[in-house]
């Protein structure tokens, strides 16, 4: 496999150590571990979009999430997680792809994706994305055929 072209690079990437507790009976990585790693990814991501670290800031809701999975992930493997939000924006949704790879880019494990609705959680209704975040989430949205392989 070819190394990435910087077009490839996703805005945030962080690094996953399969740890003895996110194995199955089968003695790779569960796959049930994948969504909290994408949970971490999505709110480190989205957190500084919207004012900081503090969680209490996310004004979004998951509507829709799902993994793919390609290859097996093992005790002591290294994954790096990305994740980048995909064109078009909806209204008042987002969606977010995310990737599993080893370091040397030359295994992907699983490939995500997640549908996140802005959501005013005091009114209990879903809301428009702002112009400001909008214009944030546009600088760093992928392609739409990076969709067909998540």
């Amino acid at each position: 496999m070819d190394a990435p072209t910087k077009e490839e690079e996703w805005p945030h990437r962080r690094r996953f150590d399969v740890e003895y507790h996110h194995l199955d009976v089968l003695g790779h990585l569960n796959h049930a571990a994948y969504f909290p790693f994408m949970e971490t990814l999505r709110c480190e991501y989205y957190l500084p979009l919207v004012g900081g670290p503090d969680p209490s800031h996310l004004d979004i809701i998951l509507a829709e999430a799902s993994c793919r999975f390609l290859a097996p992930a093992r005790y002591g493997d290294v994954l790096v997680g990305e994740v980048a939000p995909v064109r078009p924006l909806g209204r008042t949704s987002v969606t977010l792809l995310y990737r599993f790879r080893n370091p040397e880019r030359t295994i992907t494990y699983a490939r995500g994706r997640t549908v996140v609705v802005c959501y005013d959680y005091d009114k209990g209704k879903k809301k428009e994305i702002t112009t400001v975040l909008r214009a944030k989430l546009e600088k760093d949205a992928v392609a739409p055929e990076h969709e067909a392989r998540a």
